[in-house]
């Protein structure tokens, strides 16, 4: 049976001819490969260590089995779509809703645990009947509507708990941030979230040095003396151990909450096939249905055991596009790092003490791209915002979820934010078309449109901006 892990050494090893690409069955030498995997890694250190954080979980819990996802995902794939598979952004709102409501750890996990189910059987689904299904039930308009609601949902949590507690770090981290992904080039763009975190921690621990601890609120709560950088965690913890495990927990409520986010899923995944394709110049259609259904099974197998979901990362579309390598060899030795650092709870130690003004900064940023990555869903696919058709179901369902809208059904179920808007934008749009005036549906969903392409200019015919690596590209929900 091939499983994608045969490579055969492309050219002297070293480096890729001009003009040549490293394909997904070729390798550099193994150093260079080990090399690249450790630079794959570094490339979602931000995003994907901030996720777990922000989630409540265990940050070394969640580097792990980002490593065992990524495998998960290779296997499944058969070394056909090159992918790290890093902890989803996409959940940091649900997590944020479910613990708001009296939720905790066990029914964060349990509630995203059922929506990787669903997630592999709609990869089964594109499988068996391809990938027009996904935009019969959920055209552009749907997805990007619902994108922008998960991201933009989140605006109070940074405005609540983060950034009160050191505002003027906040602003600086925030200020530092913005100018590192839009000055650096290259591979530094493509960590620019892990940029603003070490700065925010330099900064953090100056601060302390010179003004002593701050009276802030901390963690949403009342207002304390306390240190900005507490690093003490850090001192208790050991160099080598197993991260904390917990087992999930199911309620009702919690799921509805998760359930929009496959929406999201879906168009990350759908967004990171059509790019890889595209540039490697094998078309990879028939493999989507399979990455969906991967993912979706890298997650059940994560929340399973405690720890976040899992997505594809376009940070490491990003390092592909600078390196031209493609080669899966980098990734197997990726996940291989992932797995090291996940048994270093010294290393997971350091995450969790981000100090609450950086990640201020931080998801005032990516929180609003989150947000905005359903706009650009729009522009590619060219929707129309004059049609009502269009105009309705979006505009209703994103101020439902945007403002924490509810609608109590019985005394014990209440629907409500996220999902309930969810549900506005899919019934409304579906239910509006129905009854709509034939001129109002002459344009009709685009197959694969929602996703941004890698290379050449943008098309509303093929769903593609056109840009990616260097200038921007299909992002994750993310991140995703």
């Amino acid at each position: 049976m091939n499983l994608g892990v045969r490579w055969t050494l492309h050219g002297d090893g070293r480096t890729p001819a001009p003009g040549a690409v490293v394909r997904p069955d070729e390798r550099l030498s193994w150093p260079r490969t080990a090399g690249l995997g450790a630079q794959h890694v570094v490339a979602m250190f931000g995003a994907s260590f901030v996720a777990p954080v922000l989630m409540g979980l265990d940050p070394n819990l969640a580097i792990m089995m980002s490593g065992v996802a990524t495998v998960v995902f290779l296997l499944a794939t058969r070394g056909a779509v090159p992918s790290y598979l890093g902890c989803s952004l996409s959940f940091v709102g649900v997590a944020a809703t479910i613990r708001a409501t009296g939720g905790y750890s066990a029914t964060v996990t349990g509630a995203v645990l059922v929506v990787g189910a669903v997630l592999f059987l709609v990869g089964l689904a594109v499988r068996r009947f391809g990938a027009r299904i996904i935009h019969v039930a959920m055209p552009p308009i749907v997805t990007g509507a619902v994108v922008m609601l998960i991201g933009f949902n989140l605006a109070p949590v940074t405005a609540s708990t983060y950034w009160p507690q050191d505002q003027w770090t906040a602003l600086l981290v925030m200020l530092f941030t913005g100018l590192a992904v839009v000055c650096l080039r290259g591979f530094w763009s493509r960590v620019a979230i892990f940029l603003g975190l070490v700065f925010g921690y330099a900064l953090s621990w100056v601060l302390d040095l010179v003004f002593g601890k701050i009276h802030s609120p901390l963690g949403g709560g009342e207002a304390v003396d306390h240190w900005r950088l507490d690093l003490s965690g850090v001192a208790k913890a050991d160099w080598i151990g197993l991260p904390s495990f917990h087992a999930p927990a199911f309620e009702w409520s919690a799921i509805l909450v998760a359930l929009p986010v496959v929406i999201a899923l879906v168009a990350e995944n759908a967004g990171h096939v059509k790019a890889v394709g595209e540039m490697t110049g094998d078309p990879l259609d028939d493999k989507l249905g399979t990455a969906i259904a991967a993912d979706g099974a890298a997650s059940i197998l994560s929340t399973a055991v405690g720890g976040p979901p899992n997505t594809t990362y376009s940070e490491n579309i990003g390092v592909m596009a600078a390196t031209r390598v493609y080669s899966t060899a980098a990734y197997w030795a990726a996940a291989g790092f992932a797995l090291l650092f996940g048994l270093c709870p010294k290393f997971g130690a350091v995450v969790a003490a981000i100090p609450g003004g950086v990640l201020g900064g931080i998801t005032v940023i990516l929180y609003g791209m989150i947000g905005l990555l359903g706009a650009q869903i729009w522009i590619n696919a060219d929707v129309d915002l004059r049609n009502p058709l269009n105009l309705v179901p979006a505009a209703a369902g994103i101020i439902i979820g945007v403002g924490g809208v509810s609608l109590k059904i019985t005394d014990n179920f209440e629907l409500g934010g996220i999902a309930l808007g969810t549900i506005v934008v899919i019934t409304g749009y579906h239910v509006l078309r129905a009854f709509a005036p034939a001129h109002l549906k002459e344009q009709e969903p685009l197959l694969d449109s929602g996703t941004s392409s890698y290379e050449g200019g943008r098309s509303g015919k093929d769903g593609g901006d056109g840009r990616g690596g260097e200038g921007g590209g299909a992002q994750p929900v993310a991140r995703s």
